[in-house]
């Protein structure tokens, strides 16, 4: 088939959640069809990756987004005016629906991919724009439960406000959008559920849908030799991202106190661009965006994930697993990832679990290289994507047999 491939970062490299998600997935259908890629750039986004790209995809299109506070102070008076929801009226780029409408009547795709739900909008454009073509859906979350979660957990009446709309916005968007597709291929069936029990989801007019989690390729990481004399705790994560912010103040403030006060020599190490101001504290230390995780990765006695916002899959556990590390996590931060608590992974909710979660780690090197290996293990045999992605041989083949049923009807 020849398809269009929708996506709302630059695929390469992959450097975050999303990013892996879009790229394997990119990689695999280039192997099976022709695939053009129409995707946002940033001011970041270098050219060389942007070649990478088109080493494997037929064509590759950049559309610049620059984002800017006043702008989105401009979008959130927007969202507050028409009801829609605020994450949806930020992506809208007149450029982006341009390019799209143009290269649909132009060219003769079979199908368009949506690579997350804010590039649906665009993917419902071309099929308004070219009605023949198939239009998939690629839910990356149950979006409407990032803010939900984030409002349980802020504290200022106003952003919890803010928060609790949005939610309630999307929770209309979400389940609407998904009907007006061909096909939707969820992450986790977690998040399939949740946006399935909504109200205003109607089950009687819903396309075909399958999940297929996130992988990585974890055959081709190899593991750094760790330095088992070392106490360094190690978060990683996009700190723009809310729930990843909200989440390593919460442990800085709740958990990284009562981790020091049993081990004092423990260093918090958060690596990730734009770190919340809050972030402070003593044996707390803040890398920025760091390009070579090498040195870092090899003096972690214990990698954190202490989320309690977001959806889908927390990408950054099958990357500390590729890396053979000892991970805690919270429930939701594990959240749609098949894991086995106590064996290849620790759970912990609270602050003081979660601290002795870690000061188990740090205290037991023994305890901490059997998790790391058994998480190593996890993520070769389940989340490998060159064995999983085969599945998207199905959702396409089921797409190519109705285009082929229409076409002799």
């Amino acid at each position: 088939m020849k398809i269009l491939f929708l996506s709302q970062v630059l695929p390469y490299p992959v450097d975050a959640g999303p990013k892996m998600r879009s790229y394997f997935v990119l990689r695999y259908l280039a192997q099976q069809h022709q695939v053009a890629l129409l995707t946002f750039v940033r001011d970041t986004d270098k050219a060389e990756n942007i070649a990478h790209l088109a080493e494997f995809c037929e064509e590759v299109h950049p559309i610049p987004m620059r984002r800017r506070p006043l702008k989105d102070l401009k979008f959130l008076f927007k969202s507050l005016l028409i009801g829609q929801p605020f994450l949806i009226i930020r992506d809208e780029v007149p450029a982006m629906t341009a390019k799209v409408r143009q290269l649909v009547t132009t060219q003769k795709f079979d199908a368009v991919h949506s690579d997350q739900l804010w590039m649906a909008q665009y993917a419902l454009a071309a099929k308004n724009a070219a009605p023949d073509i198939k239009t998939l859906l690629d839910q990356h979350n149950a979006v409407y439960l990032i803010p939900r979660r984030m409002a349980q957990g802020e504290t200022n009446p106003l952003k919890r406000a803010i928060l609790d709309r949005e939610a309630n916005l999307l929770t209309t968007y979400e389940a609407n959008i998904c009907r007006r597709f061909d096909y939707v291929v969820w992450v986790t069936q977690e998040d399939r559920r949740a946006v399935e029990s909504l109200p205003d989801f109607d089950s009687s007019n819903q396309p075909p849908a399958s999940v297929i989690p996130i992988c990585a390729d974890p055959a081709r990481v190899q593991p750094p030799a760790r330095d088992t004399s070392k106490k360094r705790v190690t978060f990683l994560g996009g700190l723009h991202w809310p729930p990843n912010a909200q989440g390593i103040v919460w442990f800085a403030k709740a958990v990284f106190p009562l981790i020091r006060a049993a081990v004092p020599e423990a260093v918090l190490t958060v690596i990730g661009k734009n770190p919340p101001a809050e972030l402070r504290g003593e044996g707390i230390e803040i890398t920025g965006y760091v390009e070579d995780l090498t040195p870092y990765l090899a003096q972690t006695a214990a990698f954190v994930v202490p989320l309690h916002a977001g959806g889908g899959m927390r990408v950054k556990i099958l990357d500390a697993w590729s890396w053979g590390l000892p991970i805690v996590s919270t429930t939701i931060g594990a959240e749609g990832i098949e894991i086995e608590p106590g064996k290849d992974i620790l759970i912990a909710d609270t602050a003081p679990d979660f601290a002795q979660a870690v000061i188990q780690l740090l205290k037991d090197p023994s305890l901490a290289e059997d998790l790391g290996q058994a998480g190593r293990q996890s993520v070769l045999e389940k989340y490998n994507w060159q064995r999983v992605y085969s599945d998207w041989d199905g959702v396409y083949g089921r797409m190519k047999a109705e285009e082929l049923a229409l076409r002799t009807s």
